[in-house]
């Protein structure tokens, strides 16, 4: 991971490297910063392996950190600056971190560490006085060595310690090259956390090409649409609730966006309604989606020109597998389906994951002959674009038929009134499971109208038996996923186990 960042400086010394608020550093100045940081870290004592905690908000020093880190031969945990104290406790003493870089009030767990630098006073003053050290292969460091332990959103139970090496971020990063054609002109704005996947998927890409990284520190969309007019911004990645945030936004005040030319996303599943809706509002921009998961470093698949398929089957796909990506859908009985039958995902490529960190039996049971086994359910069509139809967890099993929580959820997008919607399965005395649907509303709208918008679109068994329209936001992960967990928890309080568990 430090060849990136070494190419940008001998190929773009004097080019803007990061912009973030007043700051802008170039190539050289990145560069030298990675160099000390790793230089203060070596004298604190650390070694080749030693895990570091970052604990921030986006901004350019986390954009160091996620370089110079693992390029020194450490291994960085990003942690979830809204994690409770119990979580950041727990992954703390699960990484065995020694040192924590935050820019957050002190808190108890902190004292799990020997070294604690806070941003940007000490962080600062560390890189000051700090002697440059070397980066990547200079450091002995090796594409098999762990690179980070990336903390999943725990949607389902606890967090697991995603293990990714070197060879898996630049695997990464040479498929960003390909899906977001960079080059050195480009302006990224980083505006998605860089403690999820999705916030850091282009950082080494980006510094390859020597392009520009325009870094917002915390997502709000007004803030977003002004910094891509004002920095001219080129390409960003969104996760859906971002990107329908930006829209309504963009309604409410037009900006000059037509700078940008790639509006990615990805993290969670999104209405083809929403996409619409944001080509109408961003016109000029090519509109991408991607699929991954943590564990695959992220991106799997990707879907080029989105807003040419808007009215066609494949805008309800992921696209098709990423450059050096194999991807394929297995059966009940382990074998591998035909396009058009509906199984289990399974990823196999250079960025698939090592494993989960000290659990051994989780990662026997995700990993099973080079294949990734992801627990989404989808299908391959005849030119392997993969479509997704639900979570293995989150399918519905009512009356014997199977409902696909995704396909209801795409229904109820098409309705104008609908901005955010969330189907689950809850207990039903004779049908085993119903199918039930939260919303939240745009404007008025009563649940019986989308009941009858349901049924003019749906099989009779598919439609919700009952829909909760509300004003507050469905709850969230730090990667955009609706928690639905919390949503379906309380109905089945007392009841068995639903098929599928959790």
């Amino acid at each position: 991971m430090g060849d990136p960042i070494e190419r940008g400086y001998l190929t773009a010394p004097d080019s803007v490297s990061v912009v973030c608020g007043e700051e802008r550093l170039t190539y050289a100045e990145t560069w030298s910063r990675c160099r000390r940081l790793a230089g203060h870290l070596r004298a604190l004592g650390l070694r080749k392996g030693d895990r570091v905690a970052v604990v921030a908000a986006n901004c350019h020093r986390y954009v160091e950190a996620y370089q110079a880190i693992p390029a020194a031969g450490f291994v960085i945990v990003p942690l979830n600056t809204r994690s409770s104290e119990a979580e950041l406790h727990f992954a703390t003493a699960d990484s065995g971190a020694r040192a924590l870089l935050t820019d957050m009030p002190p808190r108890p767990y902190e004292q799990l560490f020997e070294h604690v630098i806070r941003m940007p006073d000490a962080y600062e003053e560390a890189l000051g006085s700090a002697e440059e050290a070397e980066l990547g292969a200079a450091a002995g460091v090796e594409e098999s060595d762990l690179a980070g332990i990336f903390y999943t959103s725990g949607t389902t139970g606890k967090a697991k310690g995603v293990m990714l090496t070197h060879r898996n971020l630049v695997a990464n990063a040479w498929t960003a090259l390909t899906w977001a054609r960079l080059q050195a002109d480009d302006r990224w704005l980083l505006m998605a956390p860089m403690f999820h996947a999705a916030g850091t998927c282009a950082v080494l890409a980006n510094s390859w090409m020597g392009a520009t990284q325009v870094v917002l520190p915390t997502f709000d969309p007004d803030r977003a649409l002004d910094l891509i007019e004002a920095e001219q911004v080129t390409s960003t990645l969104a996760v859906p609730t971002m990107l329908i945030s930006m829209i309504e936004a963009q309604l409410r005040r037009q900006r000059d966006v037509s700078s940008l030319r790639l509006l990615s996303h990805g993290a969670a599943p999104i209405g083809t309604e929403v996409l619409r809706r944001a080509h109408k509002v961003f016109p000029d921009s090519e509109l991408l989606h991607l699929y991954g998961t943590t564990e695959t470093a992220p991106i799997a698949s990707a879907l080029p020109a989105e807003q040419g398929l808007l009215f066609d089957a494949r805008a309800r796909s992921c696209g098709q597998p990423a450059v050096g990506v194999q991807l394929k859908v297995i059966g009940w009985d382990g074998r591998v389906l035909p396009p058009f039958e509906v199984g289990e995902v399974a990823i196999r490529g250079a960025n698939v994951m090592a494993g989960y960190w000290q659990r051994p039996e989780e990662t026997a049971a995700a990993l099973q002959e080079g294949w990734y086994h992801t627990g989404d359910l989808g299908y391959l069509d005849d030119h392997a674009y993969l479509f997704l139809v639900d979570r293995l967890k989150d399918m519905i099993v009512t009356g014997g038929e199977n409902v696909y929580s995704v396909e209801v959820e795409e229904a109820l997008y098409l309705h104008d009134m609908v901005l955010e919607a969330c189907v689950f399965g809850v207990p039903h005395q004779r049908w085993g499971e119903a199918v039930h649907a939260v919303v939240v509303a745009r404007g008025p709208v009563t649940a019986e109208e989308l009941t009858e918008h349901c049924r003019e679109r749906l099989a009779s068994f598919k439609v919700p038996k009952q829909i909760v329209v509300q004003e507050q936001s469905l709850p969230r992960s730090a990667s955009g996923k609706i928690l639905k967990r919390e949503l379906r928890e309380p109905y089945w309080e007392g009841h068995s186990t639903r098929i599928g568990g959790d």
